[in-house]
């Protein structure tokens, strides 16, 4: 029999050089046989003359080629085979049996219990190269693939690392973009102010707020940037950091060239002045929605704009539930762009709300929106709390509208509740002998 090698299989043989063959078989000079030609092509083999056997050796050595007598006393090629690829492997192993059997219900047992190939003896040394080279063909593009998964999976350690890092500095950012609501409860001398901001991701582009224009004025803002995430985030931080601050940088204030003074800007004006900057110094794609109002704590006189967000409320005293407003054109969309301010007033008892459109949008799951409507029929029913408690009331209502506990957008809110104004009380005068004195 010629057992020559080639120089195309001297090269084949060089490429699997090192890898370890298993031969079984109760015959020694059938495993002899065998061995030599595995040796010869290139394989470190060991022989074991049972299925018993040749099992144990598997448990402290990993072959990549296994060939395997079917008939063998004891444990047979068969139950070995099964055995085998019922152990836990991190690398394939192609396992060859050899068979004087020829029926095809015989070749599909062996097939069903994991062996790959099949050879009938006597066994021919041409063919038996071939099937080898064969399975070499097969483990080779295994062992590439498996070389491939294992870069994936590093890969996704290392996308997992860094996703777990920008988690951990989105929730700083979360404590953050909460602090910048300093208070969420408000005092003005009678009337309060409660604030709401829930973001649908870890950060959001919603932003609520307060600033007092004078001794007996404030003004109140609730605005929605276009988008989610930390860009919106970060343009609704600024834009709401221009209602704060020093007085002078306010964008809704301007100083009155005659008194020196620091005046309220009309808030129409506010938004033309936003809309400029968001054109002319901000370079995004977003825009923003507002609703800003200059209420006077004193008789409740609101002067206000809206500017592409939702209507503001009022809920009266008596529990009606109205709407203000005309809608007016987002912030940051058109240079042309006209805003104007509306008046209403609110009376003791009285309350105002302005907030985002995750509220009235929020949507349940037949993609029904809460809406206005919604909204109103929620204010009914929670008439009777108050501040936090009517917001933290509102919050749950709507994830029981929605179903879920998370929203798919931002939601926030300011809620308003007007009272008799109640200033501070003047120093009493003192007397002596009837006499008014001065301090």
């Amino acid at each position: 029999m010629d057992t020559s090698v080639t120089p195309q299989e001297a090269s084949a043989i060089a490429a699997i050089r090192g890898k370890h063959a298993l031969v079984v078989d109760d015959s020694a000079a059938q495993r002899l046989v065998l061995a030599k030609n595995l040796e010869r092509w290139g394989y470190h083999v060991v022989q074991a003359a049972s299925g018993d056997a040749a099992l144990q050796l598997c448990e402290t050595t990993r072959f990549d080629l296994i060939v395997s007598d079917w008939m063998m006393p004891g444990m047979n090629g068969l139950d070995f085979c099964r055995a085998f690829r019922a152990r836990a492997q991190d690398r394939y192993s192609y396992f060859i049996l050899l068979t004087s059997k020829n029926d095809k219900s015989a070749v599909a047992e062996g097939l069903n219990v994991g062996a790959d190939d099949f050879l009938s003896k006597p066994v021919s040394t041409p063919e038996l190269r071939a099937r080898i080279f064969a399975g070499e063909r097969l483990l080779a593009m295994e062992r590439q693939v498996k070389a491939r998964n294992d870069e994936l999976h590093a890969a996704l350690r290392k996308l997992q690392a860094l996703y777990d890092a920008v988690d951990r500095d989105l929730m700083e950012a979360r404590k953050l973009q909460q602090s910048l609501i300093r208070d969420r409860f408000h005092d003005f001398g009678g009337s309060q102010l409660s604030l709401m901001l829930h973001s649908s991701g870890h950060v959001g582009g919603d932003m609520v707020g307060t600033f007092p224009i004078n001794a007996q004025r404030v003004g109140i803002y609730s605005l929605d940037v276009s988008g989610h995430g930390v860009a919106a985030a970060l343009l609704g931080a600024r834009i709401g950091g221009m209602f704060g601050g020093a007085q002078s940088q306010n964008i809704a204030l301007s100083r009155n060239h005659m008194t020196g003074q620091m005046d309220a800007v009309a808030p129409h004006d506010v938004a033309a002045r936003m809309n400029t900057l968001m054109l002319q110094e901000i370079d995004t794609e977003a825009y923003l929605t507002i609703a800003y109002a200059d209420l006077d704590l004193s008789t409740g006189r609101l002067s206000m704009v809206q500017a592409g967000h939702p209507h503001p409320v009022i809920q009266r005293r008596d529990g009606g539930v109205e709407y203000l407003g005309e809608g007016g054109l987002p912030i940051g969309l058109l240079e042309e762009a006209e805003y104007s301010s509306f008046e209403a007033e609110l009376r003791p008892g009285d309350r105002l709300f302005l907030y985002s459109d995750g509220i009235t949008e929020c949507a349940n799951a037949a993609g029904d929106e809460f809406g206005e409507s919604g909204l109103s029929d929620l204010f009914t029913e929670l008439r009777k709390l108050r501040g936090l408690s009517f917001l933290d009331a509102l919050k749950w209502g709507l994830a029981q509208w929605s179903g879920r506990d998370e929203f798919g957008d931002d939601i926030s809110g300011a809620l308003l509740e007007f009272s008799a104004y109640r200033p501070s009380a003047p120093p009493k005068q003192r007397y002596y002998r009837g006499q008014p004195m001065n301090d």
